[in-house]
């Protein structure tokens, strides 16, 4: 992508927009670091190999803002790593850099996960709020035992379920994410749930922030998706993990707590021109549910 180069005036601050894939990964990492982000580098580098976005700069080339967004398809896309540096968030940097977005993106529906201080923004914008999602996080436990859902056996992911996944994502999640799926299984742990054959359910893990993140968790009912879950924790044991979940309440969340994973922050999942998340919680096994984000950007 190539972004015209473009600057504002900002109190004593000129700031100029770059494409934020020729920006060195340390500053980025620098940036959401300024704001008590837990993004690696290495993660800065996975959200540039799958979306677009922009950074914006000062006069002496510090990265200052940031945004992110994820196309999807043509139809959808979702938006995150909005970032502004401690000095400028009073000074309508962010609004700036959504403004930068939303002429990027056009008239596609758009989602994003508003964190508190960014939620009045995204409302002044025509952003609609949908749903809470808990940041839930800690040193694991090793998980409650229970046995397999009926008919049910456990497998590792490998490259070839590609296919299946993201049919069951899309189903979930209103979007074919195929090459973000693909990006992910190069990075990630997986374990899938199949029945006669055929996969039900599954949940990757892989490193990010701290420590390790579970998610996506896809499966078509609460049971399936703790079996696929289980395992990711029960490897961590006595390390950090997480998991963002939708699920505030009920037999999943109730799973995440007894395994440690206590609720550290929450979001705000918002939507514009279109609705976003499907409309949950729905009937056990009438279609597959997103039990974990992948993140808080992607979705």
């Amino acid at each position: 992508m190539t972004t015209r180069e473009e600057s504002i005036l900002l109190d004593s601050f000129e700031l100029k927009i770059r494409d934020i894939t020729s920006v060195e990964l340390d500053r980025l990492h620098a940036l959401s670091i300024g704001v008590s982000w837990p993004h690696r580098a290495e993660d800065w580098q996975m959200l540039r190999e799958t979306g677009r976005g922009i950074a914006a700069l000062d006069e002496i080339e510090r990265v200052l803002g940031s945004a992110m967004w994820f196309p999807y398809t043509e139809d959808f896309a979702s938006v995150g790593m909005v970032i502004t540096s401690p000095r400028l968030q009073a000074q309508g940097a962010a609004r700036w850099l959504m403004d930068r977005v939303l002429a990027e993106t056009g008239d596609r529906p758009l989602g994003l996960n508003a964190t508190r201080a960014a939620h009045q923004l995204y409302r002044s914008m025509g952003f609609i709020a949908e749903a809470t999602v808990s940041q839930c996080q800690s040193v694991a436990n090793p998980p409650p035992s229970a046995p397999l859902p009926a008919g049910a056996s456990l497998h590792g992911v490998e490259k070839g379920d590609l296919p299946a996944l993201a049919a069951l994502d899309r189903d979930a999640y209103g979007a074919d994410r195929t090459t973000l799926l693909g990006h992910l299984l190069a990075k990630s742990s997986g374990v899938a749930l199949s029945r006669r054959g055929r996969i039900a359910a599954f949940a990757l893990c892989r490193r990010f922030g701290r420590g390790h993140v579970v998610g996506p968790v896809v499966a078509g009912n609460v049971a399936d998706a703790i079996a696929v879950t289980r395992p990711h924790v029960a490897d961590h044991a006595g390390r950090f993990l997480r998991l963002d979940t939708r699920q505030n309440g009920g037999a999943f969340f109730q799973f995440l707590t007894r395994s440690g994973l206590s609720v550290f922050d929450t979001v705000t999942t918002m939507s514009l021109r279109q609705r976003w998340t499907m409309h949950e919680p729905t009937a056990e096994g009438t279609r597959p549910t997103t039990y974990a984000l992948v993140s808080q950007a992607l979705g």
